[in-house]
C-alpha cells in the first residue's frame, strides 16, 4: 500500500478536535474520518494506550476496507500514579464534557504544590493496512508540562486549558493551532508515523 495523495485512509475517531488537529498535520492526503462512513465506534477494552489505539485501527479498517489510522492518547500526572491516563476522555464520568473532567482533575489535585503538579500528554498512533495487518506501524508521542489551578485559553480541547506549557510561558489552550501541532504528542506521533510509512514503503517495494 502506498501512502500518497491518491489513496484515501480512514481516521478512526470521532472526536472534532483530534480530526481537525490530525487534517491538518497530513493535509496532503485523503484523510476521511471514520464518521463519512457510519463506522460503529470500537470499544475501548484495553489498558493501554497501544491496545486502545490497535483496537480502534482495526475497527475501521474492518468497515471501511481501508488503510485506516487510530490514536489513543491521553494526560498522564504524576501526583494522581497516572491518571487519568487511558480514561482521560471519560474521568469524570462516560460522556462526560472536557470541562466536567477539567474539573475532577483540578478537584484531585487541589493542594498539591506547583513543583509536583508535572505531567505529560501521550499519544499513540498506529496505521494498518487492513484490519488483519500482523504488523501494524506504532508511533508514539509524550508532551511534558505542569498542571494549573484553573484553565486558561480557549483553543484547543480536553485538558489543553490547564495544561501549561513552560517553553512558550502559556497555556496549550493559548497556543495557535500551527504551533500546537509542532510541539504537541499527537504532532510528534504523528511525524513519526509518517516517516515510518515512506520507510516501510522503502524496504517492501
Amino acid at each position: 500500500m502506498v501512502f500518497s495523495s491518491t489513496q484515501q485512509i480512514v481516521l478512526a475517531s470521532g472526536n472534532q478536535g483530534k480530526i481537525k488537529e490530525i487534517q491538518a498535520i497530513l493535509a496532503n492526503h485523503l484523510i476521511v474520518p471514520q464518521s463519512s462512513f457510519n463506522v460503529l465506534e470500537a470499544e475501548e477494552t484495553g489498558s493501554t494506550f497501544v491496545e486502545n489505539a490497535i483496537i480502534k485501527a482495526r475497527n475501521a479498517a474492518l468497515q471501511c476496507q481501508l488503510p485506516a489510522i487510530a490514536d489513543d492518547s491521553g494526560l498522564i500526572v504524576d501526583a494522581l500514579n497516572g491518571a487519568p491516563g487511558v480514561i482521560s476522555a471519560r474521568y469524570a464520568a462516560v460522556g462526560a464534557s472536557d470541562q466536567d473532567n477539567v474539573a475532577k482533575l483540578l478537584q484531585q489535585l487541589e493542594g498539591v504544590p506547583e513543583a509536583h503538579r508535572t505531567a505529560r500528554f501521550i499519544c499513540i498512533m498506529v496505521f494498518m493496512t487492513n484490519p488483519e495487518d500482523p504488523f501494524p506501524l506504532i508511533a508514539q508521542g509524550v508532551w511534558e508540562g505542569l498542571i494549573l489551578n484553573a484553565p486558561i485559553g480557549s483553543n484547543g480541547f480536553g485538558y489543553d486549558p490547564i495544561f501549561w506549557v513552560s517553553s512558550h510561558g502559556c497555556a496549550s489552550a493559548e497556543l495557535s493551532p500551527v504551533v500546537k501541532n509542532s510541539l504537541s504528542h499527537r504532532g510528534q506521533a504523528l511525524r513519526q508515523l509518517t516517516d515510518l510509512i515512506k520507510d516501510r514503503e522503502k524496504n517492501f517495494s
